[in-house]
């Protein structure tokens, strides 16, 4: 109709997409959804939220709907109304409205509380003989009596929950044929928006007790034909001009199969374009609709300007998290979910693992060799990326100590390569290497032999020198790498990724490491714990906890905290009490094996040691913090510290009087982290005492404790330090990589024969050469 507005032209397209869809026009629609977006813009001249940050400002996002459906509502035996999710619901919304929003709820549940109502009346109607004769038997209600009878409860309900917060609520009812007539949508918007005005949250249902079956050909332009709630809702939000629609379901958002499916996956993101690859499950047990229908309804206000998320209303929470930005459910953008990105760079480093261990030992070293020529040749390119990022840092204010740490200098660089050319040397036995051998019976050979653990996760921040020392682990291990470095160091990053790359398709398996550099969160990296066998963090406290906490499928191996401990016994040497405590402390402040606390012998105060001490650390400018009985005898300027458990991570620590070697121990087992400790002494049965009595992944005699790290351990490069007790503890190098498997060779052996009398075990342990 050249005639038409360009507006209603583009509401017309959007009109006769809809309905191919529904009439299962499938296959015609790929070619045709990505134009729905540009429509959209056309039709209302709206466009919806681009991010999750948006829902949590209140001046971008003000007017929101609230939908919810009959299986939050409802309980499970669909005889009444979940009281605890309601009460959420309003308590939550009661937020919002705090905030400065407008709210509007969209809700299902008069069915459920009429039936509740009119069962307990066809019980008290029915005769002694009726109610025997259909004992066990449920009685069918009819639904429209149900919702008669529940409406004025269920907004009864509402309006009592909403009191306790000094909110009015005001009920609608509406019908799908209320939305035919121009005249009575108009009506319908207006009386909402005064309500608004007023402050009062418009409580919306539809009146299931008279409304007709719906008729998908009578729409009126620019609304949607009301068939359940999630079309009621979806109409509300475009009519209302809405900012965002949170549709509360009994599932955890859009998944990319049904959820109970092997491979299904939990989108963060979704976009129309999607719905031609994504499987839906069976329609909702209580309600009309189902997942299909709510996206199809929150997909067409999405189309209108309207900001979207499906998320669980079985969650207390889920509407606070929703309008707080954070990531809870599935937020509908213009940018969808690439779910294969994360997913198919593990898979591809599955493979590359594979193709690392069908390679020969000398191969794999010949890798590592190339990779450290590389970043010898390459210092260039490597230098150029750095230097972005340190401009980038210096522009956002990180601190001296993280720009420390992202810097690539080239003496770091020379310690990469030499570490790298060390785990090269070491890597030619690493992998099928006999552990154990047992003749379990007359031809009946058992060996456990090495094997790399699979695919491993390490996620770090702010060291990109870690990522080819990390890679090189990995290769020489044959383990696939997915890296997940700091936004910091982003172009540091990328590079040294590019170059690991090129080493390894020397060989063809370039696969093998992969940089996650998508939007993908680490929760999403956790939740895939069928690739994944291995998660390292290397990075703050903050970071290593959180992932320990988000991890519920998938091994963590690190440590969370780095409280180091230098204890300097009565009997200690001044010049190496000095030396072992400066070194500690000063060499590397931000490392977490740096001392945090220095412990002294409480006979040695007022003596040189002590004051040499004192000096020492205050000539290194180091900010002192005093124990308790140290600050009794001495307070040093500042008040007693407040805990012992501190990671300061800079030029600071605590020192503090202890009694001897006992009360030292005594100490780091109470407040220490498992990480290192170190003792300053020529009395050997002290040392020895102090070995023992510490229960560290490292204890160190008279050094440093800066030696805890893979390289000076003579392990190459650590791919972390673990503080767990299982399978690898201290600086984790390539042996902390592995795992082993079991062969059993024999000939013709069953266990029968064994209960038989007819062979015997022999257990005969094997010399592994």
């Amino acid at each position: 109709d050249g005639n038409a507005s360009p507006k209603k032209r583009a509401l017309r397209v959007m009109a006769l997409l809809h309905l191919a869809r529904a009439a299962s026009m499938r296959p015609t629609l790929p070619s045709l959804l990505p134009t729905l977006g540009a429509l959209r813009s056309l039709a209302s001249g709206r466009r919806a939220l681009e991010s999750r940050e948006a829902l949590a400002d209140p001046r971008v996002c003000r007017r929101v709907v609230i939908k919810l459906g009959s299986a939050v509502v409802t309980r499970a035996d669909e005889h009444g109304l979940a009281l605890g999710r309601l009460a959420a619901v309003v308590e939550q919304t009661a937020e919002l409205k705090a905030s400065g929003r407008e709210v509007l709820i969209v809700t299902s549940g008069a069915i459920a509380f009429g039936k509740q109502l009119l069962g307990h009346q066809n019980m008290l109607s029915r005769s002694l003989r009726q109610t025997l004769s259909s004992a066990g038997q449920k009685v069918a209600v009819d639904p429209r009596a149900c919702s008669a009878a529940g409406q004025g409860g269920l907004i009864a309900m509402y309006d009592t929950m909403f009191a306790q917060y000094g909110i009015t609520c005001a009920q609608i009812l509406v019908t799908k044929n209320d939305f035919k007539h121009r005249s009575t949508v108009d009506n319908l918007r207006d009386t909402i928006n005064q309500l608004l005005l007023m402050n009062v949250v418009p409580i919306i249902n539809e009146n299931d007790a008279i409304s007709p079956p719906g008729n998908v050909g009578a729409d009126l332009e620019g609304v949607l034909s009301v068939t359940d709630n999630d079309s009621l809702a979806a109409n509300m939000a475009v009519q209302l001009q809405a900012d965002a629609m949170v549709v509360l379901s009994d599932v955890d958002g859009i998944y990319s199969a049904p959820p109970g499916h092997r491979d299904s996956r939990l989108l963060d993101r979704y976009n129309p374009v999607q719905q031609t690859t994504i499987q839906f499950g069976a329609g909702s047990k209580v309600g009309r609709g189902g997942m299909q229908a709510k996206v199809g309804a929150a997909e067409w206000a999405w189309q209108q300007g309207v900001g979207v998320v499906i998320c669980n209303g079985n969650n207390s929470t889920s509407i606070r998290d929703v309008m707080s930005g954070r990531k809870v459910g599935t937020f509908f953008a213009e940018e969808a979910s690439r779910v294969s990105t994360a997913e198919d760079l593990a898979a591809q480093a599955r493979a590359g693992s594979r193709s690392l261990q069908s390679l020969t030992a000398a191969e794999r070293e010949a890798v590592v060799r190339r990779l450290a020529q590389l970043l010898k040749e390459k210092q260039n390119e490597i230098k150029a990326a750095n230097e972005k990022d340190l401009d980038d840092a210096k522009k956002t204010g990180l601190s001296q100590v993280l720009r420390s740490r992202l810097s690539l200098t080239p003496s770091k660089i020379d310690s990469l390569v030499s570490g790298l050319n060390q785990i090269a040397a070491s890597s030619c036995d690493l992998l099928g290497k006999p552990l154990r051998k047992t003749e379990v019976s007359e031809g009946l050979l058992l060996q456990q032999v090495s094997v790399p653990i699979g695919v491993i996760l390490v996620i770090f921040e702010s060291r990109p020198d870690a990522l080819p020392q990390i890679a090189a682990l990995a290769i020489a291990s044959g383990n696939g790498l997915l890296l997940k470095g700091g936004r910091e160091a982003r172009h540091s990053n990328e590079c040294l990724a590019a170059i690991v790359k090129e080493a390894l398709s020397l060989y063809g398996a370039a696969d093998a490491v992969n940089l996650v550099n998508s939007r993908d969160e680490i929760s999403d990296l956790l939740q895939l714990d069928k690739h994944i066998d291995l998660v390292i963090p290397r990075g703050s406290n903050s970071l290593v906890q959180n992932i320990q906490r988000q991890s519920k499928g998938i091994p963590v191996l690190g440590h969370a905290e780095g409280v180091c401990h230098v204890f300097v016994d009565k009997n200690a040497s001044l010049e190496k009490a000095v030396k072992v405590v400066v070194d500690s402390k000063c060499d590397y402040p931000s490392a977490c094996n740096a001392a945090e606390t220095i412990l002294i012998d409480e006979s040695l105060y007022g003596t040189p040691t002590f004051d040499a001490i004192i000096k020492a650390l205050n000539e290194k400018n180091v900010k002192l913090h005093v124990g308790p009985v140290l600050h009794q005898r001495c307070p040093l300027g500042t008040a007693p510290v407040g805990s012992f458990s501190i990671e300061y991570s800079d030029l600071e620590c605590t020192v503090e009087l202890v009694p001897g070697v006992d009360a030292a121990i005594d100490h780091i087992r109470r407040y220490g982290s498992g990480h290192t400790e170190s003792i300053v002494t020529e009395d050997a049965a002290a040392a020895k005492k102090f070995i023992a009595g510490v229960d560290s992944a490292c204890v160190f005699h008279n050094a440093s404790t800066r030696f805890a790290d893979g390289f000076r351990f003579g392990l190459g490069a650590e791919v972390g330090i673990s503080t767990g007790r299982i399978h690898a503890r201290g600086p984790v190098g390539v042996e902390g990589l592995l795992s082993t498997k079991w062969i059993l060779q024999g000939q013709d052996h069953t266990v029968g024969d064994f209960g038989s009398g007819k062979r015997v075990y022999t257990h005969k342990h094997l010399p592994l050469q």
